[in-house]
């Protein structure tokens, strides 16, 4: 058996392994245990594909949290039912106030959206590289919170959307992160994935060889941005109810720290980093509703520990749990 056919079957097994572990969760967990299944879901979305761009191809991206925004706010809207939009947003157009889209179709309008705006922001932006390139990204979150807090006719601004159909769940987000993790496998392993990772170590070198720097590197920008308008959309219609204070530099934070500590330029240890950064809170948060009804008020400890986290891992591990090694699944092969 030829090893891409191999790996193929191989990788539909752990597929279908995976469905049925969804479903013994769905079945067997309460509604608080499934949320915080379906944020890990979410959060390996966003972690794997930032390191698409901040990984392999060497681009310290921050904007992560505005294309999250885009993409939330365009499948809310285009989601909603119309007798919904038409009392609660009464300076939408007309053509959009009277349609209401299926959670697929509009999560996926919500990702191009969201891809659309890097490739226009891209140009200019991604002429810039290091600091200069994290700090014109960030200034993009920025901006996108301001038009989120003043389009009042399409956002209602502050007062953001709700009632949201809540129509994501533990299947659509650990589809999605299969889906994304295949996608930036599939780049990685591609000579696009080799031209990203030359530009990653050495871009002059890279560019010499005949890679063409501003494509490639646009190529990683705008896949990050798409599953990140995914995963926007994929948490809007988890929580049911956004606001521009939603999309803030905390998530950007939370995702660096996770792919930092799993490791760049690594899948398995984006991957591996989502799922411990996002249950690690959650087990302090418990911790700290047990001291304060002791007596002791520590909340915030979570944000302390997960900070020092960071500190450390830089400090004495700076390529992270993983690094740039990937982890083989039993039954996988090399591709030809």
């Amino acid at each position: 058996m030829k090893g891409s056919t191999r790996n193929l079957l191989v990788g539909v097994a752990y597929v279908v392994l995976l469905g049925g572990l969804l479903w013994l969760a769905q079945s067997t967990l309460n509604n608080y245990y499934l949320r915080i299944l379906a944020v890990i879901g979410i959060n390996i979305i966003l972690t794997v594909s930032l390191n698409l761009t901040n990984g392999f191809t060497g681009d310290f991206s921050l904007g992560i949290a505005a294309f999250m925004a885009i993409g939330a706010y365009t499948a809310a809207l285009l989601s909603l039912p119309a007798a919904m939009k038409t009392a609660s947003f009464p300076g939408l157009p007309e053509w959009l106030q009277g349609i209401a889209v299926p959670f697929l179709p509009a999560t996926i309008v919500g990702g191009l959206l969201a891809a659309g705006v890097a490739a226009l922001v891209g140009v200019p932006v991604l002429r810039l590289r290091g600091h200069y390139l994290a700090v014109a990204t960030l200034g993009l979150m920025v901006i996108v919170r301001i038009v989120a807090n003043n389009w009042q006719d399409v956002t209602r601004g502050a007062r953001g959307i709700n009632g949201l159909p809540p129509v994501s769940n533990i299947w659509w987000t650990f589809g999605w992160a299969v889906i994304t993790i295949y996608v930036v496998w599939m780049i990685v392993n591609s000579p696009y994935g080799r031209a990203m990772i030359g530009v990653r170590e050495d871009w002059l070198a890279a560019q010499a060889r005949g890679v063409r720097l501003l494509r490639t590197r646009m190529l990683a920008f705008t896949i990050s941005a798409f599953f990140a308008g995914v995963a926007g959309a994929l948490w809007a219609h988890l929580i049911t109810a956004i606001t521009p204070s939603s999309f803030s530099f905390v998530i950007t934070f939370n995702i660096v720290v996770m792919l930092v500590v799993g490791g760049m330029g690594s899948i398995t240890g984006s991957v591996l980093g989502a799922v411990l950064l996002t249950l690690l809170p959650e087990g302090l948060r418990q911790v700290e509703t047990a001291l304060a009804s002791g007596g002791a008020p520590v909340y915030g400890l979570s944000q302390i520990i997960i900070a020092l986290l960071a500190a450390l891992v830089m400090i004495f591990r700076r390529q992270g749990l993983f690094g740039g090694k990937e982890l083989r699944l039993p039954g996988m092969v090399e591709r030809e």
